[in-house]
């Protein structure tokens, strides 16, 4: 008897080669114009049109006053987004927690603060001279009362401080910036640590961690890839907000000081235009920073990993899904037989 055998290879039939032919995106073209066309208008209005005055602002954008302004710009916004963090982490402890009145007092302080705009705190803060002429420091609370009750000199203060010698402008500002962002990093944090699965915690609970433990080593780090980017963009916005001190006022802060200038030579709007490079000029440096900061904190997930990364993983998954059609035929070990 004669036997035959046949190549399960050459049985089956090689799929035709596919000719793929690009998809037309006709829209996408005219939009591309349509831009371009806008943005050498743009640049065209810069270039031609003299009211911007370029040799001005150079001459007069970077003078020292200009240089100190942009240093209390920046000291603003670190030491008002610090009190803001660090406050803010408490509040939303506070909130999270099963005490009514611990829960009940951060959720007051959300809602006043979150209400009040940034500019009417900061004149508000410069004003309280109006309200104490001077703050005490130590002593029985309602002394004054017990005092003109019993006769006796209850006060026992430590020292006392004159409101115009502690709230000076700067500190105004920074307290009416930094109290409001709290309010808003409360929330931030408040929803990153609501994120974390609350399996953690009870894993931390049986492993006889305590309660402040849990949270500073299992919930805080897993939180903060939620918490870290709305962070950033508060950041960014209390940048911007540090011009609202100059109404309180702070003479030596960065916008104030363009406006000086401004006024001083009748030149507003060329300095308005300084004031916007020199705000688009620290956004960038802290868009930057935040880039690196959320890929840090992002790590080990999707939105941490390379993208060259993710691309080639697909492309390998691609082809393995294909099977040997994909590869270069059994003579490559593709085929029946050619494992590894």
């Amino acid at each position: 008897m004669t036997h035959t055998t046949e190549d399960p290879s050459a049985a089956r039939a090689r799929p035709e080669t596919i000719t793929a032919v690009p998809v037309r995106h006709p829209g996408r073209w005219v939009a591309v114009a349509v831009i371009a066309v806008l943005a050498a208008m743009f640049v065209n209005m810069l270039v031609t049109n003299d009211k911007f005055q370029w040799s001005f602002i150079i001459d007069n954008a970077f003078r020292p006053n200009i240089i100190r302004g942009v240093y209390t710009t920046i000291a603003l916004t670190v030491l008002a987004m610090l009190i803001g963090v660090l406050l803010g982490i408490g509040l939303a402890v506070m909130r999270l927690s099963p005490n009514p009145v611990l829960s009940g007092v951060a959720w007051l302080y959300t809602w006043f603060f979150r209400a009040v705009p940034r500019l009417v705190l900061a004149i508000l803060f410069g004003n309280m001279g109006i309200l104490y002429a001077q703050y005490d420091i130590g002593g029985v609370p309602f002394a004054g009362a017990f005092s003109d009750l019993l006769g006796v000199d209850l006060t026992g203060t430590l020292f006392s401080l004159d409101a115009r010698t502690l709230l000076t402008g700067f500190m105004a500002g920074l307290l009416a910036l930094g109290l409001s962002e709290a309010a808003y990093m409360a929330e931030i944090v408040r929803a990153g640590i609501l994120s974390v699965d609350p399996g953690q915690s009870e894993a931390a609970g049986a492993l006889g961690m305590s309660r402040a433990q849990t949270m500073r080593r299992v919930v805080l780090p897993q939180a903060m890839r939620i918490i870290v980017p709305p962070t950033g963009n508060d950041t960014i916005a209390m940048l911007k907000d540090t011009a609202l001190v100059a109404f309180v006022p702070v003479t030596n802060e960065l916008f104030f000081q363009l406006q000086a200038v401004g006024t001083r030579t009748f030149q507003v709007f060329p300095m308005l235009v300084a004031a916007c490079i020199w705000y688009l000029i620290l956004t960038s440096v802290l868009l930057t920073a935040q880039y690196y900061i959320e890929r840090y904190f992002a790590r080990g997930t999707a939105a941490g990993r390379p993208r060259r990364r993710v691309r080639a993983a697909g492309t390998a998954v691609g082809k393995d899904a294909l099977g040997p059609a994909a590869g270069t035929g059994p003579e490559d070990g593709a085929g029946e037989g050619g494992g590894r």
